[in-house]
Formats: structure tokens, C-alpha cells, sequence
């Protein structure tokens, strides 16, 4: 079983960055991929970031290419989301969540879920 708790969210304007943490507890952190999803109130829950289990293969949702980067530090048990070039529609609560196998970008996939933490990005 695995334990997630998402940090780093708030408000930041047009333009801005924020780095997102997800804290993992349990002993199978490290042989997992893990995902970032984020919800828009009034929308469904979207895929943003995956990560393999060493961090050697990524894969990112269209509208964040190129501006959000995925990570891992498996020796702190952490996942992180560096956002930068943010905009006002990335404004969502942000989820990290364990990736049990299939699809990596299906919410159904991914077992264990953290609490989530809000962005805020205005413009």
C-alpha cells in the first residue's frame, strides 16, 4: 500500500512557476510509475505527467509539453511537477497518484491517490 500527500500548490500569476510534491509512504514507491492528473471545477479529471519507476521515461499531456517537467527521487520517496510559463487554464487541484499498469494516462489505472493540492494561476 502506498500513502500520498500532495504540497507545494497555490496562487501565482500569469507566467509564473510552482513546483508541486507528492510524498510517498510504502514500500513499493520505487518499482512504480507514478502520474500527476489535475481537476478544473466543472470538469473531469485530466492526465498531466507520467513517470516510470527510474525516471528514464516520461510522458506528458499536449497543453504542458514543453512548459511542466516530471520527476522522481526515489531515495526521498518523492514525485515532483515543476510548472513554469503558467497560464490561467492550469488552474485544477492537482493530484499525484501510483500507476497500477495498462494506460498511463487513464485515471482508472493508477491505484492509490493523494489528497490533492490547489493552483491558482491568474491572470
Amino acid at each position: 500500500q502506498v500513502q500520498l500527500v500532495e504540497s507545494g500548490g497555490g496562487l501565482v500569476q500569469a507566467g509564473g512557476s510552482l513546483r508541486l510534491s507528492c510524498a510517498a509512504a510504502g514500500r513499493t514507491f520505487s518499482t512504480g510509475g507514478m502520474g500527476w492528473f489535475r481537476q478544473a471545477p466543472g470538469k473531469e479529471r485530466e492526465f498531466v505527467a507520467y513517470i516510470n519507476w527510474n525516471g528514464d521515461s516520461t510522458d506528458y499531456t499536449d497543453s504542458v509539453k514543453g512548459r511542466f517537467k516530471i520527476s522522481r527521487d526515489n531515495a526521498k520517496n518523492t514525485v515532483y511537477l515543476q510548472m513554469n510559463s503558467l497560464k490561467p487554464e492550469d488552474t485544477a487541484v492537482y493530484y499525484c497518484a501510483a500507476h497500477r499498469g495498462g494506460s498511463i494516462r487513464a485515471a482508472l489505472e493508477y491505484r492509490y491517490w493523494g489528497q490533492g493540492t490547489q493552483v491558482t494561476v491568474s491572470s
